[in-house]
């Protein structure tokens, strides 16, 4: 394996950036009005078409904790983990025909102007201070890091926080143009992450069938796999017991078979893609249709993500398990499945390795400059204009969104520089759901109760934020040394820490429950008629043949990848 890049390599990768910067500086120049205001900055308001907006989605979701925490859950627990990709195509299904809707036609702009038009102001500064850390904080200081590091890594080793500060300049260049530069250069994007991930996926599937004596052939390949490592092709895990060995147990704890269907793994996607500023924010500039094609668009990508992200973890897996990749997978002394990916990429040719280099800083770079707009868009309308000078000018504030990107990578980059957060023990992929999870349930439940029930109050929504991180802290740290380890609600397990563990999918759903139920209990002791009910119609949700066929088309193939593994 020789991990260092090679001139061609570098030829590669900077024909990749110098097309992505050409291209972004030219729709800036195409497209740049006279007077730059803050619906076209932080909108591109009627300027996205639906091939961008739905690659540029996919482009903002994958990032480096999918290329290296799927492909490290691909080693462990197999194709399973695809729930989160093809779960994720049915809720974008749902935001597209009964979200995207709501917030049209109510001219929602960011989360923060939801939740305050909705609910009331205290909702939304709450929520819009807790966003712009978790952004900040949480979201760029992770993908910064694990991008850097899993660059660095091919690179040689010895450039992580000059990586670093290239990839925040770089994300910086393209987000100072806007959401329509953003979007349109997420297309080139797209495409080279599809491109390198695939040249990866083959590359990983032929060296499998390398190892077995069946030639150069990426299928041989893939049958291997299924003929080799059969436990890493079941979408459904068994209920541990007494007698299930203790890497089956940890699979569950990740993905508790059929019981997550029934809640988490749904909070976790509609969460994500329907109550999410930098997901939501591509379409809202749209009109209804083209939102709409965009994202069930980013749907059918979503379908075969777990080709790019997941298969090369589960080569990885067959190869380390027939005595290869013994030293790629314990790099540093220590073996760690999150080396997966890293470790197939080091075995790419020369010019080929350079190519997946640009895949991984293309997910990076769009998923920083997605949330870095983000972060712009919700201080500045929601923080800057409403609190600090309301007066301020539509050009003032396009600035103010322009300096708060530069702000937002200089702390990203300085929190990740000596790894202040502690990403690095924790692992990048686990960072993210310990500090997004918690709050994802009273989110959610303020969401979907506020868009689809009249009578849901201010002061219930303000009791379902608490109820819901209360409740998740109590199921997931507190619950079985309480309550013991099996109950009606839930039955904890023994994890590889010698503690017991509530599946945490489960443990989401309960909190949920809990949550919507304080939440209708509140309301239903508040007026019957709330005037900032949103106003909904039949008319609204009304779908055209097009799209109708758009949506057969994904279900039909989910259906069948769901069959083939369930």
């Amino acid at each position: 394996m020789h991990n260092k890049l090679v001139q061609a390599d570098y030829i590669v990768f900077i024909i990749y950036f110098l097309i992505v910067s050409s291209y972004g500086y030219w729709i800036y120049q195409r497209k740049k009005k006279k007077v730059t205001d803050t619906h076209d900055f932080f909108l591109a308001e009627g300027s996205l078409t639906w091939w961008a907006i739905g690659a540029s989605l996919i482009a903002s979701n994958i990032s480096a904790e999918q290329f290296i925490g799927m492909s490290g859950n691909g080693f462990g627990v197999g194709v399973a983990i695809a729930a989160y990709e093809w779960i994720a195509a049915l809720a974008l299904i749902i935001v597209a025909v009964w979200f995207m809707p709501v917030y049209l036609k109510n001219k929602i702009f960011t989360m923060p102007q939801f939740l305050k038009t909705r609910y009331n102001e205290t909702v939304s500064l709450i929520m819009t201070v807790f966003w712009l850390f978790l952004y900040v904080f949480v979201n760029i200081t992770s993908i910064m890091y694990l991008g850097a590091l899993a660059i660095n890594n091919l690179a040689g080793g010895e450039h992580l926080h000059l990586i670093m500060v290239c990839l925040g300049l770089f994300a910086i260049f393209i987000t100072l143009g806007g959401m329509k530069v953003i979007g349109y250069t997420d297309v080139i994007q797209v495409l080279v992450l599809i491109i390198g991930g695939l040249v990866t996926t083959y590359v990983a599937l032929t060296m499998v069938s390398e190892k077995f004596g069946l030639g150069k052939d990426a299928l041989a390949g893939f049958n291997q796999l299924l003929k080799d490592a059969p436990d890493h092709f079941h979408m459904i895990f068994s209920k541990p017991d007494a007698s299930t060995p203790q890497a089956d147990v940890n699979k569950y704890l990740i993905l508790p078979g059929i019981a997550m269907y029934f809640a988490g793994q749904w909070i976790v996607n509609l969460n994500y893609w329907g109550c999410n500023q930098y997901i939501t924010q591509r379409a809202l500039g749209a009109n209804l249709q083209t939102a709409r094609t965009g994202i069930l668009f980013a749907a059918l990508l979503k379908l075969m993500m777990p080709v790019i992200v997941m298969l090369p973890g589960i080569a990885a897996y067959v190869l380390y398990k027939n005595g290869s990749l013994q030293s790629e997978m314990s790099l540093g002394g220590k073996f760690n499945p999150d080396n997966a990916y890293s470790s197939v990429l080091g075995f790419l040719p020369n010019g080929l390795k350079g190519l997946s280099v640009a895949a991984l800083t293309a997910a990076i770079v769009a998923s920083l400059a997605g949330k870095a707009n983000s972060i712009s868009t919700i201080f500045t309308l929601d923080i800057y204009k409403k609190y600090i000078k309301k007066e301020a000018t539509e050009k003032q504030m396009v600035w103010v969104g322009r300096i708060t990107i530069l702000a937002a990578m200089f702390f990203s980059i300085a929190f990740t520089w000596n790894d202040l957060l502690g990403i690095s023990k924790e692992g990048g992929f686990t960072f993210i759901q310990k500090y997004t999870g918690f709050i994802s349930p009273g989110i959610f439940a303020m969401f979907i109760l506020g868009m689809f029930w009249k009578r849901t109050t201010g002061a219930a929504a303000i009791a379902g934020l608490i109820t819901g991180f209360v409740m998740a802290v109590i199921f997931n740290n507190y619950a079985p040394g309480w309550f013991g380890n099996e109950t009606i609600l839930y039955t904890a397990f023994l994890n590889d820490k010698g503690t017991y563990e509530i599946p945490f999918l489960i443990a989401m759903g309960w909190s949920f429950f809990f949550t919507v139920a304080i939440m209708v209990a509140v309301s239903m002791v508040g007026p019957k008629i709330n005037p900032k009910a949103f106003a909904l119609d039949r008319e609204m949700f009304k779908l055209k043949p097009s799209t109708v066929f758009l949506i057969i088309i994904i279900l039909l193939l989910l259906m069948g990848l769901y069959v083939r593994f369930w």
